[in-house]
């Protein structure tokens, strides 16, 4: 559940997925120039855009939220400007993200096979 009245950024610019907190800290700095451990939701997505990255600061210590789409990919909302680096969500928006509702199935070339 995402805490009420928390702000949640989306960058527009894909990253690199291996990146942990460290470098996930920067691009907060870089794109929204807030401190990571301000108390908002950062959200990262991909160059293949299968997956998201949250990084927050829940008062303790840093954490990452990584979720990947089995059979789809992340639509961003279409709303900025050229030139922006980052967008704010509401918590309907980040909720429609995780759960899949806005987002656009992928090539059928690109799909996973099952491991058994």
């Amino acid at each position: 559940m995402i805490p009420s009245g928390v702000q949640i950024f989306l960058a527009l610019e894909p990253v690199d997925m291996r990146w942990s907190f460290d470098r996930l800290s920067g691009a907060v700095q870089e794109t929204t120039g807030y401190d990571a451990r301000s108390g908002a939701l950062f959200v990262f997505y991909g160059r293949r855009k299968d997956a998201l990255k949250i990084l927050f600061f829940d008062g303790t210590g840093m954490a990452i939220f990584y979720k990947r789409f089995d059979s789809s990919v992340v639509k961003l909302p279409t709303e900025a400007s050229p030139g922006t680096k980052h967008i704010e969500l509401d918590d309907a928006m980040l909720e429609a993200l995780l759960d899949g509702i806005v987002l656009e199935e992928k090539p059928a070339s690109r799909q996973r096979r099952a491991v058994h």
